[in-house]
């Protein structure tokens, strides 16, 4: 992997306006908050926390399709370079080719109505990749290969395939334009969990293959620890720790993390009910507590934790953690 990062967020922060005072104290809904991350080229990134954490709507910010309120997100993949907050409708029409979504539910993902070939296609066509429609017959055929699909199945529809079956054509037509970039939202959380190993194996084997960089985007610890080489922990739309993947699940320096780490099932049946208890919800993005943003449910909150919001501290190599108390709990 380069040294470059291939994309990058700085102090990425997207709003989305309320109407009525009845929702909170504030005009806005702070989903994102001064977020700032690096994606080596060739990596495969971990994006993790709770639902409402903010970790979709960071990942369609990547992909310019949620609103930047402040900062930006840069883009360079040594042919072009893009700055996406005020991308024109040209460059955003080419930065498509090059940065694509894999979604979560397969189900609700496929037209009914278009079959698998034409499925496959349409980012092809619609973009204009493609100069004839036998060309478009042989980049839909190839890509469909590489994601296990028989050419059989480019004459069906999407109801005559299962869950892990969609999830593929999903798959393969986010990278019929031959991106650079990928996020995947959520995209095994709908699937057997069988069925979710064998996804996982082809992202990384396609990755390896094609050269490709992910954002995955899961709440699901032990699937991140099977794929990714580097993760981010979201809390209330603020990274909570950044790390190396082995270094996070190893010695994991922020409250939250150490949660959601003891959280994960264990098969040792000794071990069951050991897990860290997280009191109360995740707060409303509309009026988010004083402070950290974490310390209305964590254990080891002071004083200064409740006026005093942390920011990202250098906790080792690669590894930043936003916590007042992470040396203590390092010790």
């Amino acid at each position: 992997m380069s040294d470059k990062p291939l994309i990058t967020a700085q102090n990425l922060s997207v709003h989305y306006p309320l109407r009525g005072s009845i929702l909170g104290p504030k005009p806005y809904v702070g989903a994102v908050e001064n977020v700032t991350i690096d994606i080596a080229p060739g990596s495969f990134f971990g994006l993790v926390g709770e639902s409402g954490s903010g970790k979709t709507t960071l990942g369609r910010a990547m992909l310019k399709a949620a609103p930047i309120t402040k900062g930006d997100v840069l883009f360079d993949d040594g042919e072009v370079s893009y700055a996406l907050k005020n991308l024109g409708k040209q460059e955003l029409k080419d930065y498509r080719t090059r940065a694509q979504l894999i979604f979560q539910d397969p189900y609700a993902a496929l037209s009914p109505r278009m079959t698998v070939r034409d499925i496959i296609a349409e980012p092809l066509e619609v973009m204009g990749l493609t100069k004839s429609r036998a060309e478009t017959d042989e980049r839909v055929r190839e890509i469909a290969a590489k994601c296990r699909l028989n050419v059989e199945h480019l004459r069906r529809f999407p109801h005559a395939f299962s869950g892990g079956q969609r999830q593929r054509i999903s798959i393969a037509r986010a990278l019929v334009s031959a991106p650079k970039f990928i996020v995947a939202d959520e995209s095994v959380a709908a699937l057997d969990v069988s069925i979710q190993a064998d996804v996982l194996n082809l992202l990384k084997a396609i990755q390896q293959d094609m050269g490709l960089t992910f954002l995955f985007i899961s709440h699901d610890l032990s699937v991140v620890a099977h794929v990714c080489d580097h993760v981010a922990v979201m809390y209330l739309g603020r990274l909570v720790e950044t790390a190396p993947t082995r270094a996070l699940f190893a010695t994991p320096r922020h409250p939250y993390t150490q949660a959601l780490l003891s959280a994960i099932p264990s098969l040792d049946p000794d071990d069951r009910g050991r897990a860290q208890k997280l009191e109360g919800e995740i707060p409303s993005p509309t009026n988010p507590p004083p402070g950290c943003k974490f310390q209305t449910r964590c254990p080891m909150a002071i004083e200064r934790c409740r006026v005093e919001e942390p920011l990202l501290e250098t906790a080792g190599p690669e590894h930043n953690v936003a916590c007042h108390r992470w040396k203590e709990l390092a010790i």
